[in-house]
């Protein structure tokens, strides 16, 4: 509070602040549409990156998009139940689940921030690579040590 009663003692001498001045507050610094049609240069530094499953239609995307959302809610769940229920099965769902959770997550990653068609395949291809690593690593210290929910208590128990 007395910072807005100072800011508002400033201002009625006269002076006004850098960030409350109304031209900011009232319109957004980006937001002028110029009258020619040339895009500005913050817009044409822009790069819209063409969706994965155009060719599929927007059918395949929003598929993908309830995919990843179904995912997220499957791992909400897998939390309480690594906790209850440690097992193997857990182990190797909760394996699963990451790996793929992380491989869409990353895969958005590439889309949106690689750019030119060699780049976008090599870094797919890494992906892949990646997430076959992932998930074979995970599947690997289930079977041969304690498996993830144990670790993780194990972790905790520190």
């Amino acid at each position: 509070m007395a910072a807005l009663v100072r800011i508002s003692s400033v201002c009625h001498r006269g002076v006004k602040p850098l960030f409350l001045r109304n031209s900011l507050l009232v319109r957004p610094l980006v937001a002028h549409k110029k009258s020619s049609d040339r895009p500005s240069p913050l817009a044409a530094q822009i790069h819209l990156s063409p969706s994965q499953y155009a060719a599929g239609g927007s059918k395949a995307a929003s598929l993908h998009w309830t995919a990843e959302r179904v995912l997220s809610i499957f791992l909400l769940g897998l939390a309480p139940a690594a906790y209850l229920w440690p097992g193997p099965v857990v182990d190797y769902s909760l394996a699963a689940a990451l790996t793929l959770h992380g491989h869409w997550g990353i895969g958005q990653v590439v889309t949106d921030y690689v750019h030119g068609d060699l780049k976008i395949k090599v870094a797919n291809g890494g992906l892949l690579v990646l997430s076959a690593v992932t998930f074979a690593g995970l599947c690997y210290f289930n079977y041969n040590d304690v498996g993830i929910c144990k670790a993780v208590a194990m972790l905790w128990s520190i």
